[in-house]
């Protein structure tokens, strides 16, 4: 089914969510490359001054990477796939780091070594595998993070050219569920921006909840209900939505 672009008012009395690779920046083979540019860190700005703080990060990034993206920045962050979350009054909330996950990150440095392009991502409550430069490594990476969760008991986790051993118990849709009951969102219609597979509960549980998601990217399965094309559309999108709360 084909989706139509979101309308310009959609975030009229909403809370607005957003995804962050992949939504609100380009994909980059390795997450240190990210970086937020003067239009972004203005546009999220507004947002948030025009939603009255009602705007959310919900990324797989750390809660301390998005912060330092931003600056140490005024809205909530859900972090680590829904495990990390900094309430919008300020609390913060942590899942507790397994000791596995140090075995785990030794694994996956070894692959990485014998497996030139491979590049491995350690969160603190997770690790990830990425083969974004390096794609024949797909099958011999997942099959390795594969064993590894099970080993351990946790969560796998797959995503664009990625693979994550992570904490279970979470997702973005727990996450998004979890901080509209805070007061600052309670009572709002809640609008999710996402791009990944990994973004599909947060959708689910927006339109749970009497809201919707918007795909970013290619046409795929999936709960949104409007479809943004990529980055660059997203961002206009931002851009003339905040126009609307303004009119």
């Amino acid at each position: 089914m084909t989706l139509p672009p979101p309308p310009a008012d959609l975030l009229r009395d909403a809370a607005l969510f957003l995804d962050f690779d992949g939504t609100l920046v380009e994909l980059e083979a390795h997450p240190e490359a990210v970086a937020v540019d003067a239009r972004l860190a203005a546009l999220i700005a507004r947002l948030t001054q025009a939603l009255d703080g009602r705007v959310a990060i919900v990324s797989g990034r750390p809660v301390n990477g998005i912060r330092a993206l931003f600056g140490d920045p005024p809205f909530a962050i859900s972090g680590s796939h829904g495990l990390e979350v900094v309430w919008p009054d300020g609390r913060e909330t942590r899942a507790e780091r397994p000791a596995a996950l140090d075995r785990i990150v030794a694994s996956m440095k070894a692959f990485a070594t014998a497996t030139p392009g491979v590049l491995v991502e350690e969160k603190p409550l997770g690790a990830a595998l990425h083969y974004r430069a390096v794609p024949a490594a797909e099958q011999a990476a997942h099959a390795l993070a594969t064993r590894l969760a099970a080993d351990a008991a946790l969560h796998l986790q797959t995503g664009k050219m990625m693979v994550e051993v992570r904490v279970p118990g979470a997702d973005k849709g727990t996450a998004l569920a979890a901080l509209m009951d805070s007061p600052a969102l309670a009572g709002r219609r809640p609008v999710f921006l996402g791009d990944d597979d990994t973004d599909e509960p947060a959708m689910v549980a927006a339109r749970a909840l009497g809201g919707a998601g918007v795909l970013i990217g290619a046409p795929r399965p999936t709960a949104a209900l409007w479809r943004l094309a990529g980055v660059a559309d997203t961002l206009n999108w931002l851009d003339a939505a905040t126009e609307s709360l303004a009119a």
